[in-house]
């Protein structure tokens, strides 16, 4: 029975980094339909969150299969109810770099400065969405703790991307709409490392027993 259930939590961790793998590549596939203007790419970013939604339906499902049929001991019942959890996030993850591909199909060009700020977002951002699952696969407390403190850096350039934005819409109040768009896609990306935390913090739950904010 054990070794059932084993084989189980196995595919478990699996499923979780093959949705954690398709949120990197939404988030990747949006950012680059807009900064490259690629309609394609934006299409690619909302297929992948049709993909993570399936997901997130199979994994409930395994979850809640593994809570009603093996009655899991304390660790295994924090591991499986924590994964219910970060299937949520990614799910919102999902979900957001979909709402960023639909901003990228209504601007077009892209300041290079800003341009420069938003890789780096979305490059941070995928970081932590990637550290967090693989802290949970790899019950790994101090890759958890790296992706909390990871977030300061993405609330920091949210910061200094607002600025720059309120700067050119002074300069230039007949493109505040575009610029607006742009702000929005960089708090999409803000919101998005808000999850990978929230997901880190579950993997300290589910190895502590304790949630930490």
């Amino acid at each position: 029975m054990r070794n059932h259930f084993d084989q189980q939590l196995s595919k478990l961790h699996e499923d979780l980094i093959i949705m954690g793998n398709l949120c990197e590549t939404a988030i990747s596939a949006a950012v680059d339909a807009v900064t490259k203007g690629d309609g394609e790419m934006a299409r690619r970013a909302m297929e992948d969150d049709s993909k993570i939604d399936e997901m997130e339906r199979s994994i409930e499902h395994l979850c809640l299969k593994l809570l009603l049929q093996q009655q899991p001991v304390a660790r295994d019942l924090r591991t499986i109810s924590s994964a219910l959890k970060m299937i949520s996030d990614m799910e919102r993850i999902g979900d957001q770099a979909t709402d960023i591909a639909e901003i990228a199909q209504f601007i077009q060009g892209m300041h290079e400065q800003t341009n420069a700020t938003l890789h780096t977002m979305a490059s941070a951002a995928t970081s932590m969405v990637r550290e967090a699952v693989d802290s949970f696969v790899r019950r790994d407390m101090e890759l958890a703790r790296k992706v909390i403190a990871d977030d300061d850096l993405v609330d920091s350039l949210f910061t200094d991307t607002k600025e720059q934005l309120i700067g050119f819409i002074a300069q230039d109040p007949s493109k505040g709409e575009y610029y607006l768009d742009l702000l929005m896609i960089a708090k999409y990306l803000e919101r998005i490392a808000d999850h990978a935390t929230n997901i880190a913090e579950w993997v300290m739950f589910s190895i502590t027993g304790r949630h930490e904010n």
